[in-house]
């Protein structure tokens, strides 16, 4: 494996392990503090200091689905992280 790929899988270890962090809650507990991002400095699985961005937005029309957006990327390199995305469906029961 290169440098590279070993840079391209550690980041994007570090971004699965982020993304299901972000999924943990439901579509009403986070419906409340939709849109909301943030963006925050850590470390990857392999110890490389990196970038941490996490967004939820709405998907299409406020109040339906939500969209979970995680970036992860060494500082100065942005373009270079890896993104994943993922849907939390809007709840469809009454209460």
């Amino acid at each position: 494996m290169t440098a590279k790929e070993g840079l391209r899988a550690d980041l994007a270890k570090a971004a699965h392990e982020e993304i299901e962090r972000a999924c943990t809650l439901g579509w009403r507990q986070l419906s409340a503090h939709t849109p909301w991002g943030d963006t925050f400095e850590g470390f990857t699985p392999a110890g490389r200091e990196v970038c941490f961005e996490r967004s939820y937005l709405w998907d299409d029309d406020p109040g339906g689905d939500i969209r979970v957006e995680v970036n992860v990327y060494q500082p100065r390199a942005f373009e270079e992280g890896v993104r994943l995305t993922r849907k939390i469906a809007k709840e469809t029961s009454a209460s």
